[in-house]
Protein backbone atom coordinates (compact mmCIF):
# COMPACT_ATOMS: atom_id res chain seq x y z
CA UNK A 1 0.00 0.00 0.00
CA UNK A 2 1.29 3.43 -0.93
CA UNK A 3 2.41 5.61 1.97
CA UNK A 4 1.51 8.74 -0.04
CA UNK A 5 -2.01 10.13 0.45
CA UNK A 6 -2.79 12.58 -2.34
CA UNK A 7 -4.60 15.83 -1.59
CA UNK A 8 -7.81 17.07 -3.18
CA UNK A 9 -7.99 20.43 -4.93
CA UNK A 10 -11.73 20.77 -4.26
CA UNK A 11 -14.03 20.54 -1.28
CA UNK A 12 -13.56 21.27 2.38
CA UNK A 13 -11.24 18.32 3.04
CA UNK A 14 -7.76 18.91 1.62
CA UNK A 15 -6.39 15.55 2.73
CA UNK A 16 -7.31 12.92 5.33
CA UNK A 17 -5.76 9.76 6.66
CA UNK A 18 -8.08 6.80 6.21
CA UNK A 19 -9.64 5.72 9.51
CA UNK A 20 -7.76 2.76 10.96
CA UNK A 21 -4.74 3.20 8.70
CA UNK A 22 -2.56 3.76 11.76
CA UNK A 23 -3.21 2.51 15.28
CA UNK A 24 -2.25 5.68 17.14
CA UNK A 25 -2.28 8.64 14.71
CA UNK A 26 -5.15 10.31 12.89
CA UNK A 27 -4.96 13.36 10.65
CA UNK A 28 -7.01 15.59 8.37
CA UNK A 29 -6.52 19.08 6.93
CA UNK A 30 -9.40 21.32 5.88
CA UNK A 31 -9.96 24.50 3.90
CA UNK A 32 -12.75 26.85 4.95
CA UNK A 33 -14.04 29.95 3.23
CA UNK A 34 -15.14 33.05 5.11
CA UNK A 35 -18.29 32.22 7.09
CA UNK A 36 -17.96 28.44 6.87
CA UNK A 37 -17.85 26.25 9.96
CA UNK A 38 -16.20 22.95 10.86
CA UNK A 39 -17.78 20.84 13.61
CA UNK A 40 -15.28 18.86 15.71
CA UNK A 41 -15.99 15.95 18.05
CA UNK A 42 -13.17 14.17 19.84
CA UNK A 43 -14.98 11.00 20.91
CA UNK A 44 -12.46 8.88 22.84
CA UNK A 45 -9.51 10.65 21.22
CA UNK A 46 -7.59 13.80 22.01
CA UNK A 47 -7.19 16.38 19.26
CA UNK A 48 -4.83 19.22 18.49
CA UNK A 49 -6.28 21.76 16.06
CA UNK A 50 -3.46 23.64 14.30
CA UNK A 51 -4.41 26.84 12.49
CA UNK A 52 -2.26 26.73 9.40
CA UNK A 53 -3.44 30.06 7.98
CA UNK A 54 -6.29 32.55 8.29
CA UNK A 55 -8.43 33.60 11.26
CA UNK A 56 -10.98 31.57 13.23
CA UNK A 57 -13.03 31.41 16.37
CA UNK A 58 -13.28 28.10 18.26
CA UNK A 59 -16.19 27.54 20.66
CA UNK A 60 -17.34 24.65 22.80
CA UNK A 61 -18.78 23.90 26.21
CA UNK A 62 -16.76 25.89 28.73
CA UNK A 63 -14.52 27.71 26.24
CA UNK A 64 -14.76 30.41 23.60
CA UNK A 65 -11.60 31.49 21.80
CA UNK A 66 -12.27 34.40 19.49
CA UNK A 67 -10.50 35.96 16.52
CA UNK A 68 -7.44 33.68 16.47
CA UNK A 69 -4.74 33.76 13.81
CA UNK A 70 -2.25 36.22 12.42
CA UNK A 71 -0.45 34.38 9.62
CA UNK A 72 -1.63 34.04 6.04
CA UNK A 73 0.79 31.26 5.11
CA UNK A 74 2.70 28.51 6.90
CA UNK A 75 5.83 30.00 5.31
CA UNK A 76 5.61 33.18 7.37
CA UNK A 77 8.14 33.34 10.18
CA UNK A 78 5.43 33.00 12.82
CA UNK A 79 4.25 30.28 15.17
CA UNK A 80 0.63 29.10 14.86
CA UNK A 81 -2.37 29.25 17.11
CA UNK A 82 -3.49 25.77 18.16
CA UNK A 83 -6.04 24.21 20.50
CA UNK A 84 -5.87 21.04 22.57
CA UNK A 85 -9.20 19.19 23.01
CA UNK A 86 -9.45 16.16 25.34
CA UNK A 87 -11.82 13.18 24.91
CA UNK A 88 -15.53 13.91 25.17
CA UNK A 89 -15.25 17.43 23.71
CA UNK A 90 -17.34 18.95 20.95
CA UNK A 91 -16.43 22.25 19.32
CA UNK A 92 -17.12 24.39 16.29
CA UNK A 93 -14.51 26.21 14.23
CA UNK A 94 -15.84 29.33 12.49
CA UNK A 95 -13.85 30.88 9.65
CA UNK A 96 -13.34 34.64 9.87
CA UNK A 97 -11.37 34.60 6.59
CA UNK A 98 -10.21 31.94 4.17
CA UNK A 99 -8.70 29.30 6.46
CA UNK A 100 -6.56 26.19 6.42
CA UNK A 101 -6.68 24.10 9.59
CA UNK A 102 -5.27 20.71 10.59
CA UNK A 103 -6.92 18.24 12.96
CA UNK A 104 -4.37 15.95 14.64
CA UNK A 105 -5.68 12.95 16.59
CA UNK A 106 -4.43 10.24 18.95
CA UNK A 107 -5.83 8.05 21.75
CA UNK A 108 -6.92 10.15 24.72
CA UNK A 109 -7.54 9.75 28.43
CA UNK A 110 -9.38 11.57 31.19
CA UNK A 111 -7.72 14.24 33.27
CA UNK A 112 -7.02 16.93 30.68
CA UNK A 113 -8.88 20.17 29.96
CA UNK A 114 -9.36 22.07 26.70
CA UNK A 115 -6.74 24.75 26.29
CA UNK A 116 -5.62 27.33 23.78
CA UNK A 117 -2.01 27.13 22.61
CA UNK A 118 -0.84 30.62 21.67
CA UNK A 119 2.12 31.33 19.35
CA UNK A 120 4.21 32.61 22.25
CA UNK A 121 3.80 29.21 23.97
CA UNK A 122 5.44 27.38 21.04
CA UNK A 123 9.17 26.77 21.35
CA UNK A 124 11.13 27.65 18.20
CA UNK A 125 14.59 26.30 17.37
CA UNK A 126 17.07 25.77 14.55
CA UNK A 127 18.13 22.19 13.88
CA UNK A 128 21.04 20.90 11.79
CA UNK A 129 23.74 22.84 9.99
CA UNK A 130 24.75 23.69 6.42
CA UNK A 131 22.33 22.25 3.87
CA UNK A 132 20.75 20.25 6.69
CA UNK A 133 19.49 23.39 8.49
CA UNK A 134 15.74 23.60 9.17
CA UNK A 135 13.47 25.65 11.44
CA UNK A 136 11.39 23.86 14.05
CA UNK A 137 8.33 24.97 16.00
CA UNK A 138 7.16 22.69 18.84
CA UNK A 139 3.38 23.02 19.14
CA UNK A 140 2.59 20.12 21.48
CA UNK A 141 5.88 18.60 22.71
CA UNK A 142 6.23 15.94 25.38
CA UNK A 143 6.96 18.67 27.93
CA UNK A 144 3.36 19.91 27.65
CA UNK A 145 0.31 18.04 29.00
CA UNK A 146 -1.42 15.49 26.76
CA UNK A 147 -1.96 11.74 26.82
CA UNK A 148 -0.53 10.61 23.45
CA UNK A 149 -0.17 13.47 20.96
CA UNK A 150 3.06 15.08 19.83
CA UNK A 151 2.79 17.87 17.24
CA UNK A 152 5.58 19.88 15.59
CA UNK A 153 5.97 21.91 12.40
CA UNK A 154 9.15 22.35 10.37
CA UNK A 155 10.21 24.72 7.59
CA UNK A 156 13.08 23.58 5.37
CA UNK A 157 14.82 26.03 3.01
CA UNK A 158 15.39 25.59 -0.71
CA UNK A 159 17.96 22.93 -1.54
CA UNK A 160 18.11 21.56 2.01
CA UNK A 161 17.38 18.15 3.52
CA UNK A 162 15.27 17.55 6.59
CA UNK A 163 14.58 14.72 9.02
CA UNK A 164 18.17 14.02 8.09
CA UNK A 165 20.43 12.15 8.69
CA UNK A 166 17.68 9.54 8.41
CA UNK A 167 16.26 8.55 11.78
CA UNK A 168 13.54 6.26 13.06
CA UNK A 169 11.44 5.77 16.20
CA UNK A 170 9.75 2.41 15.73
CA UNK A 171 11.05 0.32 18.64
CA UNK A 172 9.84 0.41 22.24
CA UNK A 173 13.30 0.50 23.84
CA UNK A 174 13.38 3.54 26.09
CA UNK A 175 15.47 5.48 26.83
CA UNK A 176 17.28 4.57 23.60
CA UNK A 177 14.31 4.66 21.21
CA UNK A 178 10.54 5.05 21.43
CA UNK A 179 7.80 3.60 19.26
CA UNK A 180 5.90 6.42 17.56
CA UNK A 181 3.80 6.34 14.42
CA UNK A 182 3.96 9.53 12.39
CA UNK A 183 2.38 11.50 9.58
CA UNK A 184 3.91 14.28 7.50
CA UNK A 185 1.52 16.89 6.12
CA UNK A 186 3.39 18.83 3.44
CA UNK A 187 3.08 22.26 1.86
CA UNK A 188 5.41 23.65 -0.78
CA UNK A 189 6.26 27.25 -1.70
CA UNK A 190 5.60 28.10 -4.54
CA UNK A 191 2.72 25.60 -4.48
CA UNK A 192 3.41 24.02 -7.89
CA UNK A 193 6.59 22.50 -6.50
CA UNK A 194 7.32 19.13 -4.95
CA UNK A 195 9.69 17.57 -2.42
CA UNK A 196 11.02 14.04 -2.11
CA UNK A 197 10.48 11.78 0.88
CA UNK A 198 11.72 8.25 1.37
CA UNK A 199 10.38 5.84 4.01
CA UNK A 200 12.45 2.69 4.51
CA UNK A 201 13.30 0.07 7.13
CA UNK A 202 16.60 -1.68 7.81
CA UNK A 203 15.32 -4.89 6.21
CA UNK A 204 13.66 -2.94 3.35
CA UNK A 205 10.29 -4.52 4.09
CA UNK A 206 9.21 -0.90 3.59
CA UNK A 207 11.09 1.11 0.98
CA UNK A 208 9.12 3.82 -0.80
CA UNK A 209 10.44 7.02 -2.38
CA UNK A 210 7.77 9.60 -3.16
CA UNK A 211 7.44 12.88 -5.03
CA UNK A 212 5.24 14.82 -2.60
CA UNK A 213 3.17 17.77 -3.80
CA UNK A 214 1.44 20.61 -1.99
CA UNK A 215 -0.98 19.44 0.74
CA UNK A 216 -0.11 15.75 0.32
CA UNK A 217 0.27 13.48 3.35
CA UNK A 218 2.97 10.86 3.95
CA UNK A 219 2.30 7.99 6.36
CA UNK A 220 5.21 6.67 8.45
CA UNK A 221 4.14 3.48 10.29
CA UNK A 222 7.81 2.66 10.96
CA UNK A 223 11.26 3.17 9.51
CA UNK A 224 13.48 6.06 8.50
CA UNK A 225 11.83 9.02 6.74
CA UNK A 226 14.14 11.76 5.34
CA UNK A 227 12.93 14.67 3.18
CA UNK A 228 14.80 16.48 0.39
CA UNK A 229 13.79 19.88 -1.00
CA UNK A 230 14.73 20.79 -4.61
CA UNK A 231 16.37 24.12 -5.36
CA UNK A 232 13.93 27.01 -5.80
CA UNK A 233 11.25 25.64 -3.50
CA UNK A 234 10.65 25.84 0.23
CA UNK A 235 9.20 23.04 2.34
CA UNK A 236 6.79 23.02 5.27
CA UNK A 237 5.55 19.96 7.06
CA UNK A 238 3.40 19.33 10.10
CA UNK A 239 4.36 16.20 12.03
CA UNK A 240 1.92 14.26 14.17
CA UNK A 241 3.34 11.47 16.32
CA UNK A 242 1.78 9.11 18.85
CA UNK A 243 2.46 5.70 20.34
CA UNK A 244 2.08 3.63 23.50
CA UNK A 245 4.39 5.97 25.45
CA UNK A 246 4.53 9.73 25.00
CA UNK A 247 8.26 10.20 24.49
CA UNK A 248 10.33 11.09 21.42
CA UNK A 249 13.62 9.19 21.33
CA UNK A 250 15.01 8.40 17.88
CA UNK A 251 17.74 6.25 16.35
CA UNK A 252 19.86 7.45 13.43
CA UNK A 253 20.54 5.17 10.48
CA UNK A 254 24.08 3.93 11.27
CA UNK A 255 24.96 3.96 7.57
CA UNK A 256 24.53 7.74 7.53
CA UNK A 257 25.36 8.79 11.09
CA UNK A 258 28.85 9.89 9.92
CA UNK A 259 27.13 13.01 8.56
CA UNK A 260 26.77 14.27 12.12
CA UNK A 261 30.56 14.66 12.27
CA UNK A 262 30.73 17.07 9.32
Amino acid sequence: MSLLVKSSQRGQTMVALETGRLKYVGFAAYRLSLGETLPVSTGDQELCLVLLSGRVSIEGEGFSWQNLGDRQSVFEDKSPFAAYLPPGTTAQVSALSDVQIAVCAAPGAAGYAPRLIRPEHCKRSVRGKGANTRYVCDILPDSEPAHSLLVVEVRTPSGHSSSYPPHKHDTDDLPHQSFLEETYYHQVNPPQGFVFQRVYTDDRSIDQAMAVENSDLVVVPKGYHPVSVPYGYESYYLNVMAGPKRAWHFHNDPQHSWLLDL
